[in-house]
């Protein structure tokens, strides 16, 4: 967790109970904002998220994925189907504020971790569910992947598009690379939980449904608005008529012209070609018109451009076009730099690596997320034992048994 004692969630213990992206990227946001959250884990093989590609190690396997997602976390194992396992968990959900569970619907009575349950006990507890689908409705017992989790909230009905589309048209719809959507339930899961939490004084503990699908249908909304003035969008009709993402000779820039002197800026910044003083051209509805005919011009022009210069003349005559940055370009960016995104983090075996923490400051200070993801049950003495008053003979013998 953050090592500043003024961060906003010092004090708060949170439980997180999760095999999942979406919640570990929830329990991650609460771990960078200074709160101690505790991640549960089955005895020995830990969460299936360790295993998950691309590692940074062959041997051991050392997952980059759920290095990212559990930094700034302590780790504790517990058999939660036992008797002996389900009363640790209570233990400690007696000493939380918040639990972020992903268990699936069915089987959350055996574990006695279904909402009714939780909330009979600790009814003061901020009880967050992050499921595909939420745990309502009719696929609430659904399972998803990423792949699912997108498409199912419509964005890659939209994908993709612009000088992607025009450069491979015959492709098939696409995801965004990495994990777009389960990172965005989880920003959903994070805000909604800090809502309840505020609200805790005046409404006591509450259960917070959160569905992945819900939280990307939420990214797609235009599409959906839209659709009820009758428009169907799709990925060919979705592009800006002319513009978006232009190649250069070295990179890649994005341009997008809404007002007129915008466009006139843009005509400057090509150095007035004849094509582009066509009278006509200057009413905005025939520019959208001849997009693609504008759009043929405006590549053949980027190919002959450098990506710095033309981004910096371009903005100097108030032209809207921005450098595509790649991950190089990000972790070089005095902007970023300058801001501390991203943050030294110490990991296992690994050293040190530069390591995102969170979009924003407090106080002036960046959020620092502290360690790396340790092995699964490297605090079961310091929690079951320090923080629970547990003695090392029980904790002994319950590893014996394989309850921890």
């Amino acid at each position: 967790m953050s090592e500043h004692k003024d961060d906003p969630l010092a004090g708060i213990t949170v439980i997180e109970h999760a095999d999942g992206v979406a919640a570990s990227y929830a329990g991650r946001m609460f771990a960078a904002l200074g709160a101690n959250v505790i991640k549960i884990e089955p005895p020995s093989v830990g969460a299936a998220l360790r295993h998950a590609a691309p590692s940074l190690t062959k041997e051991p396997a050392a997952s980059a994925l759920f290095h990212y997602l559990n930094s700034g976390k302590r780790f504790v194992t517990c058999a939660l189907g036992s008797t002996r396992g389900r009363a640790l968990l209570d233990e400690l959900l007696g000493k939380a504020a918040l639990l972020i569970d992903d268990t699936p619907v069915a089987q959350r009575v055996q574990l006695a971790l279904d909402p009714d349950s939780i909330a009979a006990r600790f009814p003061a507890l901020v009880h967050v569910s992050v499921l595909p689908f939420g745990a309502m409705g009719a696929h609430a017992g659904y399972r998803a992947s990423e792949l699912n989790v997108l498409h199912a909230g419509g964005e890659g009905y939209l994908m993709p598009n612009g000088l992607t589309l025009e450069s491979f048209p015959d492709r098939g719809p696409v995801k965004i690379y990495g994990h777009f959507a389960e990172m965005i339930g989880g920003t959903s899961a994070a805000v909604a939980a800090l809502a309840a939490l505020a609200a805790c004084e005046a409404s006591g503990g509450q259960f917070v449904d959160v569905s992945v699908q819900d939280a990307n249908v939420s990214v797609g909304c235009f599409a959906v608005q839209r659709l009820g003035e009758g428009v169907l969008e799709n990925r060919r009709e979705r592009s800006f008529k002319y513009g978006g993402v232009l190649e250069c000779s070295d990179g890649y820039i994005g341009v997008l012209t809404l007002e007129q002197r915008q466009w006139e800026g843009l005509v400057e910044l090509m150095g007035n070609p004849p094509w582009a003083l066509d009278p006509a051209l200057r009413d905005p509805l025939e520019r959208s018109r001849r997009g693609a005919e504008i759009n043929r011009h405006l590549r053949a022009w980027a190919t002959t451009q450098r990506v710095d210069e033309v981004v910096q003349r371009g903005q100097a005559l108030s032209v809207p076009l921005a450098k595509y940055n790649g991950p190089g370009d990000i972790l070089d960016s005095e902007q970023i730099k300058a801001r501390h995104v991203f943050e030294p983090l110490e990991l296992p075996s690994l050293g040190t690596v530069p390591a995102f923490t969170a979009p924003l400051q407090l106080d002036g200070h960046a959020l620092a997320l502290g360690h790396g993801a340790a092995a699964p049950g490297a605090d079961n003495e310091a929690i079951w034992c320090g923080l629970l008053g547990h003695t090392a003979t029980e904790l002994d013998d319950w590893i014996r048994h394989g309850t921890v």
